[in-house]
């Protein structure tokens, strides 16, 4: 099974059953995985608790072999349900931190940790100082921990914290305030003067948001109250921000064009991704919310990959249970994903030491920024950076 929300008021996800329905079609057609035919079941999520669990129940009452390829804020809602059952969860979208608390969970990401760890390294290279506007929930009060812990590792203060509801309509309040922090001479807690102003050539104030579906109207808001044409750069990650985001904001004139992207994999018009396009070129029959250079679909994909080496390597008689298939992900040696992440394994001694995680292996992250209206890599840095050091040595946040 693969579930994610659609057609809700918060972020939506059509991309990743699409792209699970694109593969189903793909590997049947050409026989299955090792002859056994693949059954994809896709469930709306609906972004609530409820729906949540029952997709998790729809999953059980189908006898899944595994959850795949989803995304859900509500990992206590779901994941219960599937452990109950020995239903292993496969590259989740990594929003929820139980995604890296279940021992049924096997994250092919380091979720929204590894992205904000990620966009304080990315920013504190740049910055004087840094606004984050978040969302007014549980899964939202974690992200200023992880960002800070990439800021303090660029000897930054802390970033002003500034909270909106998940399904605001109008963030005009949050675009000043985070307009005020940024070009102000004060960090994030307590008001304490940044050392770092103007020195370093780190002189621009930084603003940094990371709303899901809602980055848009932020941004939309931010451009209007910012009549000074001060032109903070701005930034947020991957899932929030998306080229199809920036193709139907304006391409070259949208207002993210300059902003930097923290993603997990490399970017979309990267020759890894071929044989994924091929997939929803033919496979995808013209449903468009299959986006290649869509993290959901691309997260998807990888998660599918993970399933089908696993699939194969079961014996022709070996049975093949949500069970069965959790012992071997907890057994086996590394999966390769075609260079899209770093090979990736579940055993004990593939686990990182970050609090409050433990089920993290792949902290990757890569460096983007939009140029010309395009997702490119950033250019002069790092092509991509491990956080498990960083988020090692950061506060506890789950």
């Amino acid at each position: 099974m693969t579930f994610a929300p659609q057609d809700s008021s918060a972020t939506n996800m059509p991309g990743m059953p699409g792209m699970a329905k694109a593969y189903e079609r793909w590997v049947n057609s050409k026989g299955g995985i090792n002859g056994r035919k693949l059954r994809v079941l896709t469930c709306n999520e609906r972004n609530t608790p409820t729906g949540a669990a029952d997709c998790a129940r729809k999953a059980v009452a189908e006898k899944a072999v595994a959850v795949i390829g989803s995304y859900s804020q509500h990992g206590r809602a779901f994941l219960a349900p599937l452990e109950a059952e020995g239903i292993p969860f496969i590259g989740g979208y990594g929003v929820s931190s139980t995604e890296f608390q279940s021992p049924l969970s096997f994250p092919v990401n380091g979720g929204q940790p590894v992205l904000m760890a990620g966009a304080g390294h990315q920013l504190g290279r740049t910055c004087a100082k840094v606004a984050l506007v978040r969302p007014d929930t549980l899964a939202g009060d974690s992200l200023p921990i992880q960002l800070n812990a990439g800021l303090k590792a660029n000897q930054m203060p802390e970033a002003s914290d500034i909270r909106a509801a998940e399904d605001a309509a109008d963030l005009f309040v949050q675009a000043n305030e985070a307009l005020a922090a940024s070009s102000s001479g004060t960090s994030g807690k307590g008001g304490a003067s940044s050392a770092k102003d103007g020195k370093d050539g780190k002189e621009k104030g930084c603003v940094a948001a990371v709303l899901g579906a809602r980055t848009e109207t932020f941004f939309d808001a931010f451009r209007r109250a910012d009549s000074q044409n001060r032109k903070p750069q701005v930034s947020s990650v991957l899932g929030s921000v998306s080229q199809a985001l920036v193709d139907r904001t304006g391409g070259k004139e949208s207002p993210f064009e300059g902003a930097y992207v923290t993603s997990w994999y490399p970017v979309g018009s990267d020759p890894l991704w071929t044989q994924m396009r091929n997939v929803i070129s033919d496979h995808a029959f013209g449903d468009n919310a299959v986006d290649p250079d869509d993290s959901g679909a691309q997260t998807t994909w990888i998660a599918y990959t993970v399933f089908s080496e696993m699939v194969k390597r079961f014996k022709e008689d070996e049975k093949l249970t949500g069970r069965s298939l959790t012992r071997k992900l907890n057994q086996s040696d590394p999966v390769q994903t075609g260079g899209l992440t770093p090979d990736l394994s579940w055993r004990y001694e593939d686990m990182r030491a970050v609090a409050g995680f433990p089920r993290m292996v792949n902290c990757r992250v890569t460096f983007q920024v939009v140029q010309q209206g395009r997702l490119m890599a950033q250019p002069g840095g790092e092509p991509s950076m491990d956080m498990t050091k960083t988020l090692e040595m950061a506060p506890r946040s789950s």
